[in-house]
Order: C-alpha cells, then structure tokens, then sequence
C-alpha cells in the first residue's frame, strides 16, 4: 500500500517515514505518486491545517488522510473528522505499531480515534452536547439503538468487522448488515463518515 507523509517541519516528516519504513505492508512515497493513505502531521488543528487536509482529500487519487497532530482536543477532532480525516493521533502516541494500524484501516475506509478521546466525545454527546459548529444534532428524532451503537462505537476504534462481531458475539454478516443499515437511513457514505456523524450529531 502506497503511503506519503506530510508536514511543515522536514524532522517530523523524516522522523514519521522513518517509522513507517518498518511496516511491510506500506510502501513509502511522494503525494505526487497517488498515494492510497496520506499521513499529515502537524502542531495544532485550526483552520489552515483543516484547509490543508481537505486539499489533500481533493487529489485526483483522493487519498485517505491519517492526522498526526501534537494538541488533540474532543473539539479539533469533529472538526478533522469532519474534513476527512479517516485516523487521528497525538504526536506522543504515534509509534510504529499505532501508525501502522492507523495508516491500514484508513485504507479500508475505517476510521481510527484514540480510546480516550474517543470516550470524553462519547461522554459529551450522551450529556447531549451539540455538534462541532455549535448546532443541535441534525435529525432530531433520530437516535441508535444499542447494538448499532456497540459495532460503531468499535469501529471508531479502527476494529475489522470479524473482530468487531468476535468480540461483540455477533456474525461477521450481522456487523457488516449494521454497519450498511446505519449508512443508508442516515444517507451516508461510509463507516468513517458514519462514525463522523455519529460524533457530531450526537447519536453515539
């Protein structure tokens, strides 16, 4: 799988591909090789860098982006995830192990948070937080019943459907029929941009 690596400081980015370069899985190259994942990293998550990801979401390959950022608040990653981010990790926690498996799910159109940022976004949206930009949940009457929120909840976590339905004692096909049903009443385009929406509305 092709991967390109992305950042303002040279070290970084030398230091993020030198990481990367263990994996056997990933084939390391430049953006203008049509990479399948592109992993960004960057200090904060304000809007140039937000712009600077839609861009890179906006080549022709349509890349998928994994964001490596030193600052990760609950806020910034609604924000990432809404501008297409498919993977967010802090600075401090990306080894190769979490790149590694941050980078391939993205591949596959999962989407991968930290455990505890992904918890304080789950505390908030059942304390009936609004989303990202301020506004009430979209769909109001809307809502998720417990063993969607369950398969979603750990595909937020980056976990491959057999793992998803091992752990949860559901059948691969019983996960992969939750996952499709979610996608199609809310008129989503995926499991990233489901768990997206989810987080931002409210529904998890």
């Amino acid at each position: 799988m092709l991967v390109s690596v992305v950042a303002l400081d040279p070290v970084l980015e030398a230091g993020i591909r030198s990481t990367l370069s263990a994996c056997p899985e990933i084939a390391l190259t430049t953006a203008a090789g049509e990479p399948r994942v592109v992993v960004m990293t960057v200090d904060q998550v304000s809007p140039s860098e937000l712009d600077a990801l839609r861009s890179v979401r906006e080549a022709p390959s349509q890349p998928e982006v994994v964001l490596v950022a030193s600052r990760l608040a609950p806020g910034d990653a609604l924000h990432a995830l809404a501008a297409g981010a498919r993977g967010l990790l802090r600075r401090c926690e990306a080894d190769a192990a979490r790149l590694t498996r941050a980078a391939l799910a993205a591949a596959r159109g999962d989407c991968t948070l930290p455990p505890d940022l992904l918890d304080r976004l789950l505390r908030h949206a059942e304390a009936g937080g609004a989303g990202a930009d301020g506004a009430s949940p979209a769909w109001a009457g809307a809502s998720l019943d417990d063993r969607e929120r369950s398969v979603l909840r750990m595909v937020a976590d980056g976990h491959e459907t057999n793992e998803i339905a091992r752990r949860l004692c559901y059948s691969p096909r019983t996960v992969t029929a939750v996952v499709h049903d979610i996608t199609r009443r809310f008129r989503l385009r995926n499991r990233a941009h489901a768990v997206a929406y989810a987080l931002r509305t409210g529904l998890l």
